[in-house]
């Protein structure tokens, strides 16, 4: 399983950016898609999750500005992003796992990983 993640940059706050999560070799059908992020020094630390049954899971901190979505047909997840702030900046991360996990936000608990994305947030 490969995951390609993209649609990182380089914006103000407030701005938005949508990430996108192509995975390939093998369907995400029946699995749990969910990003990640990580800045320097830090923890990978969770952020949304989007199981197959359709509940949506979200960080505290991204609630309200942040949806994750998924296309089955094309194998792919995105994270919409709006306003941003300085404390989203980091390197995103996508994965799926199958079965789904009620461990979901644990980075853990996913062995496929992508190549992340950067985002920088300005103030």
């Amino acid at each position: 399983v490969q995951l390609q993640a993209s649609g990182g940059g380089l914006v103000q706050a407030g701005a938005s950016l949508r990430l996108s999560c192509t995975v390939s070799g093998r369907s995400f059908r029946g699995g749990t898609v969910a990003w990640f992020r990580q800045a320097p020094e830090t923890e990978r630390e969770f952020v949304a999750a989007f199981r197959e049954n359709g509940a949506r899971y979200y960080a505290d901190s991204v609630k309200g500005r942040f949806t994750i979505a998924r296309d089955s047909a094309k194998n792919t997840a995105y994270l919409q992003m709006n306003n941003l702030k300085p404390d989203d900046t980091a390197v995103y991360y996508c994965t799926v796992r199958w079965p789904h996990t009620v461990r979901y936000y644990s980075a853990n608990e996913y062995t496929n990983w992508g190549q992340g994305t950067q985002v920088t947030v300005s103030s």
